[in-house]
């Protein structure tokens, strides 16, 4: 692309290329709630033509002929989807747009105009484009545009969800000007219609900052090599367990871009905001300095909001990571952004701040009644996900078939180890509660005995494995060293409620798909557990880069290869979806 932008942008700025692209994004793009689009839709003072044939792609009213009609008095053939639309039965000239308003039934139109469908698969998601010189929708994953832009020479399509243009011969998105400016004012006119105002303010560089830029035109790049982000932490007094923890967390790939470009907006004092001192903490990791940091500041804010973890006693790693979650979720509030129709966020806690946009998955509970089969389900939110070994008082679950070395999820099974598949196998598998537990059923209308059986309803962004190491009870206090094999690479699918149907008998087979990574996990962070119950330390593997591992021991940094995370014994494991994966 030369300095000048894209080329063939020009080719599309002749005629009313300007109403044509303020229709698209009032109706397709920015418009939020259905009602609020239906309204765009049917009230745009846009060119009546152009309207027309949004409409017509939205509504399933085909246009027949090979050109759009130069005037709105201009006949041509049109027809009508009579499953969606009974009462538009007739073929002629055009419809006026108040007889259209007349002819769709109230509620139809909403219903149509939300659902942007690619017109060559059917599938709404896919990350669906619009052509700018046509009606068509077309999936960018599928390559369904790409095709559409070949065939019909059609450069230019814009994203439906963030509302970039992309060129297919530049193969790029680019950027002009003059449709960035319409972009922005459609977009506040929308915010504006949905009464929502601002949901943030476009970054703008200072005069100090572009000074500064001037200055030091050389920007430091991020290699293989780089260290940034990589800073030792200064024990304060038996803080290996939250020096851990807060390694783990400044290496989460969402969570450090959110305090990184400075998302935080605080409402409390931010001498007492977590959220804060987070945000802060996450400066002094990627500021380049290399001197171990002081987490005074840190230690003291966490004894405020979480009085059972204070004093300097040892504490649990697995405890102060739920406890700081519990406290950054609570002071991150402000934060919380509704979705686009102004409903609650889609996680199982109801809350869109950046901790539950992460960590936040929800929680299965199927209770089947062993006289009439009925099915009680509930659905509960989880950070973590607990998981029992080999060793502990509770009967362990036979391990995988075919232990003799069969692999599953990268793992190997030589010489019977047990494997984090094994582990959540286990936590998914159907419990009998027998007659001690036993259920009022609301079939039955009487308790009855039930079999209870865990799955996982929706997957996390960062998935936290805690393997329960110590146990406690009345008569015993120790801590369980069995060796636990876990993968790089995890695929959640067989513990997933949708395939609770293949799975049988604590069973379950799993299928094969290549193309889907939603449930497709990578290992990025390790925390360990030396030494017995009452005397350890606490220690974390971390990934800086996709195959580069370091070893964070409080204040000493050291380089770690793969066998040294894997051959470690593992205490908590935190996993991000694939999708996050750059290369």
């Amino acid at each position: 692309m030369s300095p000048a932008g894209c080329s063939h942008v020009n080719g599309y700025k002749v005629d009313n290329w300007k109403q044509n692209l303020r229709v698209i994004y009032q109706c397709f793009v920015w418009s939020g709630t259905a009602e609020a689009r239906r309204r765009k839709v049917l009230q745009s003072d846009a060119g009546w033509t152009e309207l027309f044939y949004h409409l017509a792609n939205e509504l399933s009213i085909t246009p027949q002929g090979p050109a759009k009609p130069k005037t709105k008095r201009q006949s041509i053939s049109w027809s009508v989807d009579t499953q969606l639309f009974p009462i538009v039965k007739t073929s002629g000239p055009m419809p006026s747009l108040a007889c259209l308003k007349e002819l769709i039934p109230d509620g139809k139109c909403s219903a149509a105009a939300k659902s942007c469908i690619c017109h060559m698969c059917g599938a709404h998601l896919n990350r669906l484009h619009s052509c700018l010189y046509c009606v068509f929708f077309g999936c960018f994953t599928k390559k369904h545009i790409h095709e559409h832009a070949k065939n019909k020479r059609h450069n230019l399509a814009i994203d439906l969800l963030y509302g970039g243009i992309y060129c297919f011969v530049c193969q790029d998105y680019i950027y002009d000007k003059d449709m960035e400016q319409i972009a922005k004012e459609e977009q506040r006119k929308a915010w504006k219609l949905q009464g929502i105002g601002e949901k943030y303010t476009t970054w703008e560089p200072t005069k100090r900052e572009l000074e500064l830029l001037r200055h030091n035109p050389k920007r430091r790049k991020i290699t293989t090599n780089c260290t940034i982000g990589l800073r030792g932490l200064i024990n304060l007094g038996n803080t290996c367990f939250m020096n851990c923890i807060v390694q783990a967390l400044t290496h989460t790939p969402l969570l450090r871009d959110f305090f990184l470009s400075d998302r935080h907006k605080c409402e409390m004092q931010s001498n007492s905001c977590l959220v804060c001192e987070m945000s802060q903490l996450f400066q002094e990791f990627y500021s380049g300095h290399r001197s171990p940091h002081i987490p005074f500041r840190l230690l003291h804010l966490v004894w405020t909001h979480a009085r059972h973890l204070a004093g300097y006693e040892q504490q649990d790693a697995h405890e102060f990571l739920i406890a700081a979650l519990d406290v950054l979720h609570r002071h991150c509030k402000g934060d919380t952004i509704r979705d686009d129709n102004g409903k609650k966020a889609n996680n199982p806690n109801h809350c869109n701040c950046i901790i539950d946009q992460i960590f936040t998955g929800g929680l299965q509970s199927d209770v089947t009644c062993q006289v009439c089969h009925g099915v009680s389900t509930t659905i509960d939110p989880f950070w973590d996900i607990s998981l029992d070994l080999p060793g502990s008082s509770t009967p362990f679950w036979p391990l995988s078939p075919g232990g003799d070395g069969g692999i599953v999820n990268g793992e190997s099974h030589l010489s019977g180890a047990t494997t984090l598949t094994d582990c959540l196998r286990r936590f998914t598998r159907p419990e009998h509660l027998g007659s001690s537990a036993k259920i009022k059923c609301g079939g039955c209308h009487s308790y009855q005995e039930s079999t209870k059986q865990l799955t996982m309803k929706k997957l996390p962004i960062v998935a936290c494995f805690h393997l329960k190491r110590f146990e406690h009870s009345a008569k015993l206090r120790r801590k369980i060293t069995t060796y636990v094999s876990f993968p790089l690479e995890l695929d959640m699918t067989p513990f997933m409620a949708s395939s609770k149907e293949s799975r049988m008998n604590g069973q379950y087979q799993q299928t094969v798909d290549v193309l889907n990574n939603d449930n497709k996990y990578s290992l990025f962070a390790v925390v360990n557990h030396q030494g017995t119950l009452e005397s350890g330390h606490y220690t974390s593997f971390i990934r800086q880069h996709k195959d580069q591992w370091f070893k964070c021991d409080d204040a000493i940094i050291t380089k770690a290869s793969i066998k040294d995370v894997l051959d470690s014994e593992g205490y908590l494991l935190f996993y991000h979806k694939q999708f996050l994966e750059y290369e």
